[in-house]
């Protein structure tokens, strides 16, 4: 007899993006990051989905939606190894990993209670002084940040 594979299933997607191999202890952050709340598109969401590659996983599937780089590259500070993928008329025309960007701008709170950014009306600013590791240095006050630090805003 034939072993029948049982496995959950999350409906294909027409055209829109798919974001793949998210921890499923990130999945909600992922999708406040990239303001899912505000979207009118059909989007479905599957948390603590078996995974080849991880233990679990989650997936964010967005209808008729696609972003621009810099917004999808703020994935990277709190899950890395995401994949990116761009499907039209039910086809994966595009897949890619996410990337840090070299500046994250208004996302990431300063752990300085004396920052300038913590005490005016500003706009945060870190370089990423390590991508591997994801270490943030404030433009303002200098102060480093390592990855379990990091505060969004």
């Amino acid at each position: 007899m034939k072993e029948r594979r049982k496995e959950l299933q999350v409906a294909a997607l027409c055209n829109g993006t798919a974001i793949d191999h998210i921890p499923s202890n990130v999945v909600f952050k992922v999708v406040s990051l990239l303001e899912l709340e505000k979207l009118e598109n059909p989007i479905t969401i599957g948390n603590n989905l078996e995974s080849k590659k991880m233990q679990s996983k989650g997936i964010i599937k967005i209808s008729e939606k696609y972003f621009e780089e810099d917004v999808i590259n703020k994935i990277a500070l709190i899950a890395p190894n995401v994949i990116l993928n761009i499907i039209r008329d039910y086809e994966v025309v595009e897949k890619k990993r996410v990337e840090l960007p070299k500046t994250i701008k208004g996302i990431v709170k300063c752990n300085n209670p004396k920052c300038i950014t913590n005490n005016e009306p500003m706009t945060t600013r870190f370089e990423v002084i390590d991508c591997n590791n994801t270490e943030l240095r404030c433009h303002y006050c200098n102060l480093k940040i390592k990855k379990d630090e990091i505060i969004l805003k």
